[in-house]
């Protein structure tokens, strides 16, 4: 269930950390924290009709503090993602990045948006705004970018997720949400009898170190193949390169469709046990769907069930990995006087 709010409190930089629980008028409830701008649990109704968490997260502010994970639930930034090398190059200037994750930069480097306390307000029962000041050259990105994300908790048991950000000097952005989910529930088990349906006819390769190579190939006769419902484990251990490299799935998604305006359907995935569907929809151009593979049952989570291996699945809606040293992929720049702005919904029923 919902953590208390007490184990949420504390202050830290200097700001203090809250939980604010959002509900609607069918029962669900999503509570998210201001450290990290994170979701913390989401409760929505099974086949039984039972309240079932599907979010993994920690019952307190300390546990995400400690947790050799740190992406839990985190509202992901500057750039979601990696970018090759810790480096990128803007109008001919080279920007040189902190590098986390082997050779590359991660999620917006080594304090990124999950490590700092967001300002919040909680304006109705279903509705969050979240708002932070990324300064400039902080994590070695360019530009004063200020940062809203907002939480919506609508009647059709959706969570939205608005985005916007504005800055003062060139830069890249690619903010994202990286919820882990399991539709039996936090603690249920292996997500790899989950059904999964990817709205994508392409995707794009990675080398070793899970950077693009700037190939954008079909799912068509591979084991990317999701545009009809396949359960997560059929092929995730297969004898295939970009299998071997990602230690599973851990790969973008090019969707399909992409529309000027409006909401894409992105994936489609549904709990073997509960029932319970979760639609994922996008303006974004792709979604990372990552299987899991480097959980290791290492953090004690809500309720004291373990992070085992592959136990949750991510679908990170998203621009291109490396983005800003790939010509062809959709640009991430964002300049002054422009707004950065889009929004993703995951929108929950069940399976009839």
């Amino acid at each position: 269930m919902i953590p208390s709010n007490a184990t949420f409190q504390q202050t830290m930089d200097g700001k203090k950390t809250d939980l604010y629980v959002l509900k609607n008028n069918m029962g669900m409830q999503a509570a998210i924290t201001n450290y990290g701008a994170r979701l913390v649990s989401l409760l929505v109704p099974d086949k039984n009709g039972k309240l079932t968490d599907v979010v993994l997260g920690f019952d307190s502010v300390h546990q995400y503090q400690a947790s050799t994970e740190p992406y839990f639930g985190a509202t992901i930034g500057r750039y979601g993602n990696r970018i090759a090398k810790g480096k990128f190059k803007l109008d001919g200037r080279q920007y040189t990045l902190a590098t986390n994750n082997g050779p590359n930069t991660l999620h917006g480097g080594k304090k990124g948006f999950q490590y700092v306390v967001w300002d919040a307000k909680q304006t109705g029962d279903t509705i969050l705004e979240l708002t932070y000041l990324s300064k400039d050259m902080e994590e070695g990105y360019p530009g004063n970018l200020r940062v809203k994300v907002i939480y919506i908790l609508t009647n059709d048991n959706e969570l939205k997720i608005d985005y916007e950000a504005t800055t003062d000097k060139k830069t890249v952005v690619n903010l994202t949400n990286h919820a882990f989910f399991n539709l039996n529930g936090q603690g249920s088990g292996t997500i790899n009898n989950h059904l999964l349906m990817i709205n994508a006819v392409s995707y794009t390769p990675v080398d070793s170190t899970l950077i693009p190579t700037g190939k954008i190939e079909p799912v068509a006769n591979t084991v990317f193949d999701f545009r009809i419902p396949v359960m997560i484990g059929t092929n995730v251990d297969a004898n295939d390169v970009q299998i071997k490299n990602g230690k599973g799935y851990d790969h973008n998604f090019v969707l399909n469709d992409k529309k000027v305006t409006g909401l894409n359907p992105a994936a489609t995935a549904m709990g073997d046990k509960t029932g319970i569907v979760m639609e994922v929809l996008t303006q974004e151009p792709g979604v990372q769907f990552y299987g899991g593979n480097f959980m290791q049952g290492k953090n004690k989570m809500k309720g004291g069930s373990k992070d085992d291996f592959r136990t949750a699945f991510c679908l990170e809606t998203q621009h291109f990995p490396d983005s800003p040293n790939q010509p062809s992929f959709p640009s991430t720049v964002l300049e002054p006087g422009k707004m950065y702005k889009t929004c993703s919904v995951y929108k929950f029923s069940i399976k009839k």
